[in-house]
């Protein structure tokens, strides 16, 4: 007898960037400009690169990079390990830059919730949110 794993759930944040892909792609894979939008980290935008995002709340994310196209797609595990099990997730981050007319459309997924992680799965969705208004701000900002 197999068994079937749960199906999972995806969270996906889309947006129209007024900036062009090479200066997104900065703010996300420079490290000093991830931490002004997302987390302290000590990012290296290498393919197999293990590294970790630190949150203010004290938590810590183990991550490691799985695709790096400059301008193009940046993807990496995003793993939490929570003293509560039901709090644990183990999931992949991918943002997609396509180039418009006026900028950029960033396309965040972030897949491999469970079903029964509805409070991570409602925290991902509000966080990211956040992470990316906080992004927009930094966009402004940056030359």
């Amino acid at each position: 007898m197999t068994s079937i794993a749960p199906e999972t759930r995806t969270v996906v944040v889309e947006r129209e960037i007024a900036h062009p892909p090479e200066k997104l792609w900065r703010a996300l894979t420079q490290p000093h400009l991830i931490e002004e939008w997302l987390m302290k980290n000590d990012f290296k935008p290498v393919v197999g690169h293990g590294f970790q995002l630190r949150g203010e709340w004290g938590g810590v994310l183990d991550c490691e990079v799985l695709t790096v196209e400059p301008n193009k797609t940046l993807s990496y595990t995003w793993n939490y390990a929570h003293a509560d099990a039901a709090y644990n997730l183990q999931s992949v981050v991918t943002f997609t830059l396509t180039p418009t007319s006026t900028g950029t459309h960033l396309r965040m997924e972030q897949s491999g919730f469970n079903p029964d992680q509805k409070q991570a799965y409602g925290g991902a969705h509000a966080g990211w949110k956040q992470f990316f208004a906080n992004l927009d701000q930094l966009l402004e900002r940056l030359d």
